[in-house]
């Protein structure tokens, strides 16, 4: 057998020292960029779990004001069903509180803010008629559901 020289075998093992090193350097990096992706993650479920929260908040708010006559019977179910859907409720919820929803959509096509300004007032008036018409049909239904959002977080 032939006799491998010494400085062949000093620079195998200093290869070998520095890959060695390298794959440890890396092996640190991975392991630190995990924490820093379950800390990353923890926080986003943290922020996700607080807007829940003011979601909800704001359901219960509303509920309570229509309850109290402090808000119209049509923007209420508006804002429930937005706030309801912003949180991805399942069908169950949906079914449950269908009043809402109803209200929405029988009354969706009217307008809103500037677009409700830049009617006229025949237009305003005929718009009206269609809410009183619509909210006294369903006024019970969603009072009703209003009652039954009380105290629920969803």
């Amino acid at each position: 057998m032939t006799e491998v020289p010494m400085w062949i075998l000093v620079i195998a093992g200093l290869i070998i020292l520095v890959l060695s090193a390298i794959a440890t350097y890396y092996c640190l990096e991975l392991r630190a960029a995990r924490k820093r992706q379950v800390q990353q993650l923890l926080e986003l479920e943290a922020a996700a779990e607080a807007q829940r929260g003011r979601v909800n908040n704001s359901i219960q708010i509303l509920a309570k004001t229509l309850l109290d006559d402090g808000v119209g019977l049509t923007e209420a179910s508006i804002r429930i069903r937005v706030l309801l859907d912003a949180l991805q409720v399942g069908a169950p919820v949906k079914e449950e509180f269908v009043a809402f929803y109803q209200v929405a959509e029988k009354t969706g096509h009217i307008p809103i803010l500037k677009d409700w300004k830049k009617l006229s007032p025949k237009e305003r008036f005929a718009f009206e008629q269609e809410m009183v018409r619509v909210e006294s049909e369903y006024r019970d239904f969603v009072l009703d559901a209003a009652k039954r959002i009380l105290g629920r977080n969803f």
